[in-house]
């Protein structure tokens, strides 16, 4: 008998009716994993509304990539209609490529605070994967992403 048998029999037979706490939320307030010298100053930092200075920096990069994406679609917009109205050439072309110079500097930016925080992070787990201009590019003038690519590694 495997165990999904044996949880639907003990299911059926009211085992798990009336257990301590039944119907009542979760307390999740404390992380078993946490180094217990720590365990303090983390819960002080959450009770003030405060998290780890990495958790924060997280949140700041992650924020990032959907407004400098946004800004490249504008201009790869305004690049479109520049040149269906019959722009001059180099006006259009010049605002393109204005617009992807800043775009790509955007990134290597993003990537150097990318690399940064995956030193600050506890963990490899929580390290971002890098972003890649080039492909972020080819996939904004081909007009088949609505995103950056996800910076999550897993």
């Amino acid at each position: 008998m495997d165990i999904d048998e044996q949880i639907r029999r003990a299911m059926e037979e009211g085992q798990f009716e009336n257990l301590p706490g039944a119907g009542k939320p979760l307390h999740l307030d404390e992380n078993p994993f946490e180094d217990p010298s720590w365990r303090l100053a983390h819960h002080l930092l959450r009770s003030s509304g405060f998290s780890l200075p990495w958790i924060e920096r997280r949140r700041e990069i992650e924020a990032e990539p959907e407004t400098t994406l946004s800004t490249l679609r504008a201009a790869c917009a305004e690049w479109g209609a520049g040149r269906a109205r019959g722009d001059s050439a180099f006006r259009v072309e010049n605002a393109w490529q204005q617009a992807v110079a800043s775009f790509r500097q955007r990134i290597a930016d993003l990537n150097r605070q990318i690399l940064s925080y995956n030193l600050e992070a506890p963990s490899i787990y929580f390290h971002l994967r890098l972003l890649d201009p080039d492909r972020e590019l080819e996939l904004t003038t081909s007009k088949a992403s609505d995103t950056l690519t996800d910076i999550n590694p897993g």
